[in-house]
């Protein structure tokens, strides 16, 4: 049987709730950004000094794991420098007159993030590249020997790029790029931050405790935070009288059978299916993804990230190995 990723609760892929859930509740300038203090940092520098020069900042790559805030790290540059920002996805560009349209409506200094960058037609990429580097657009007009190519001059603008896999972008654009920006897995306190602070906009009562209770199941991971809070604030109202406690929270979780790791049964079902019929490993990628029904792509992007932060998985050159703290935690004797 084949799970769709999209109806697990910790999923950090983007949901259509996440939209209504999120939207209200994403930071707008820098102080108000939790978090990758070493990426808004540099920002800040940056900025400024595009500020003061009254240019376009460079172009940004951002990238790492979903869910980490990328779009909204996008939305706060725009505030920052106060431009406007113009929202699109690689997928969503399907030819280069998409581009060209989207890029000769901006003004100066204006900001086109690209969600899933990674995932544009190399056809639109080459038009990109006069469109980054020279701020032009080389348009042919007609076809065979009367074919004539005609130059464009664009106002230089700031593209941000976001991707999960960085390793998918070809060299000749991942170069254009002045400044590359790693998200990184969030800490505990942070997202308890981000739980109180959200819990304040949803007009939630919340404790220390329960919030921390929140964060440590959200898998290094924002957006799952809030997804939970949400959750976890249905069941506080209608069965524990509105305050999310600890026991509350705890009690909520673990109806939604989220245990203390924030792991679900989708991740119980890939380490117990290593342990069980591989002896824990060492499997590949493929083998595993086919003996869960799991894409390979998702399993290496989605499950396996947070599996090995907490020391529960292991990659080696023969393939992935369960470690003694993933047997343990599932409740399997650990042979050497």
């Amino acid at each position: 049987m084949i799970f769709d990723d999209n109806e697990r609760i910790i999923t950090s892929d983007f949901t259509e709730e996440d939209s209504q859930i999120e939207y209200g509740l994403r930071p707008r300038h820098l102080d108000e950004y939790t978090g990758q203090d070493k990426v808004k940092s540099n920002l800040e520098v940056y900025i400024k000094a595009a500020l003061d020069r009254h240019e376009a900042l460079d172009h940004v790559l951002l990238y790492g794991p979903p869910g980490l805030g990328k779009t909204t790290l996008a939305g706060v540059i725009a505030n920052e420098m106060g431009v406007n920002i113009r929202i699109t996805s690689g997928p969503a560009i399907e030819k280069a007159g998409d581009l060209a349209a989207i890029l000769t409506n901006l003004s100066a200094n204006d900001i086109l993030f690209i969600d899933e960058i990674h995932r544009m037609s190399r056809t639109v990429e080459e038009i990109l590249y006069p469109a980054m580097e020279d701020y032009a657009l080389d348009i042919i007009i007609g076809k065979g020997p009367s074919a004539k190519s005609i130059r464009l001059d664009l106002p230089k603008f700031t593209l941000i790029g976001a991707t999960t896999r960085a390793g998918l972008l070809t060299a000749p654009l991942r170069d254009r790029f002045g400044v590359m920006a790693r998200l990184e897995l969030y800490t505990s306190d942070e997202l308890i931050t981000i739980v109180k602070r959200s819990a304040g906009l949803l007009d939630v009562e919340i404790d220390e405790d329960g919030a921390r209770a929140i964060a440590d199941r959200s898998r290094g991971t924002p957006r799952i935070a809030n997804r939970l809070l949400k959750r976890v604030r249905d069941f506080a109202e209608v069965k524990f009288g509105g305050k999310i406690t600890k026991e509350v929270a705890d009690e909520a979780l673990r109806m939604m059978d989220i245990d203390d790791k924030g792991l679900d049964m989708t991740d119980r079902r890939m380490i117990t299916c290593m342990i069980q019929s591989f002896r824990g490993g060492p499997v590949g990628l493929e083998t595993i993804a086919a003996s869960i029904g799991e894409e390979p792509n998702t399993i290496e992007d989605v499950y396996e990230p947070y599996l090995m932060q907490i020391g529960f998985l292991s990659r080696t050159p023969r393939g992935r190995i369960v470690t003694r703290a993933g047997y343990e935690h599932f409740g399997f004797e650990f042979t050497e």
